[in-house]
């Protein structure tokens, strides 16, 4: 396994696969992130050693791409398909993390895959067109690519727990706004899926089955913890900073059903209130 931008997702798609004895490897842009690749027990492969990346990707079954797109593309396709094409090298599968945010606002409306795309902000359009790039290197190369549409991420080290315990959690008031969230090892083990099931083009949302309002959430983890949930602000008194600002301007529901069809994939935490718990029992 392959994976460009060894981030939170990708660091717990490594342990599961490592688990299940798969070889991990992992871009490294410098010594820093070769540091702490390695310390995710993934072999780091630096991106301007091309002798040692064709190398890497000549004996790659899975490839998993999760950097996000700049002004310029996406970095993993530019840094990759090169490569990929001098190695002669052809992954039996190969994912792309995406985002709901492709969807743009359904004034919390159900979206699935089929639905028209119509990203509201420069990131989801970037991401929507990141997804069209690899899905045509997939058709040009021969390549099974698979799409993975993805809303809010949370998990161990990532949770409401630790905005409540670092005092920076805050409830905003928005009636009738909800997203939809999926806990980390949900999203490894719905990767994990597809590489067994691996379908060229296939595009999935991996969510959970409950969207909700953030300040649902804030509460829930608050009592969980024994404390008073923050007050709820209403949107229009928060002075959100920018990119917040853009989160609550929408609000959808996201389906799942697809993944739960063609995958066999059901999520561990099926709302956010298993995966806090589980967050907690664990000790994070």
């Amino acid at each position: 396994m392959f994976v460009f931008g060894l981030g939170y997702a990708g660091r717990a798609l490594a342990a599961r696969l490592g688990r299940q004895g798969w070889t991990v490897l992992a871009s490294a842009r410098d010594a820093e992130e070769a540091h702490r690749a390695a310390a995710a027990g993934a072999a780091p492969v630096r991106l301007d050693d091309e002798a040692a990346l064709a190398e890497a990707l000549a004996g790659t079954d899975a490839l998993l791409v999760t950097a996000p797109p700049g002004e310029t593309g996406c970095p993993g396709l530019a840094a990759l398909v090169p490569a990929l094409a001098r190695a002669g090298a052809f992954p039996a599968w190969t994912g792309y993390l995406s985002t709901t945010g492709v969807y743009g606002d359904r004034g919390g409306r159900w979206v699935f895959e089929a639905s028209r795309l119509a990203a509201g902000s420069a990131e989801g359009a970037r991401r929507a067109a990141a997804e069209r790039d690899w899905l045509e290197v997939g058709r040009g190369m021969g390549l099974t690519v698979a799409i993975f549409r993805l809303p809010g991420t949370y998990g161990p080290g990532r949770s409401a727990f630790d905005r409540l315990r670092a005092g920076q959690a805050r409830r905003i008031a928005a009636p009738g706004q909800v997203f939809s969230r999926i806990h980390v090892d949900d999203l490894a083990a719905g990767l994990a899926a597809s590489i067994a099931r691996p379908r060229p083009g296939g595009i999935y949302n991996l969510c959970d089955d409950e969207p909700a309002a953030n300040s649902e959430v804030i509460a829930y983890a608050a009592r969980l913890l024994g404390i008073e949930p923050p007050p709820e602000i209403p949107l229009a008194e928060a002075a959100l900073p920018a990119a917040s600002r853009r989160f609550y301007a929408e609000s959808k529901r996201v389906s799942n059903a697809r993944a739960k069809a063609e995958l066999g994939w059901r999520p561990a935490y099926p709302s956010y209130r298993e995966g806090l718990r589980a967050i907690l029992a664990a000790g994070a």
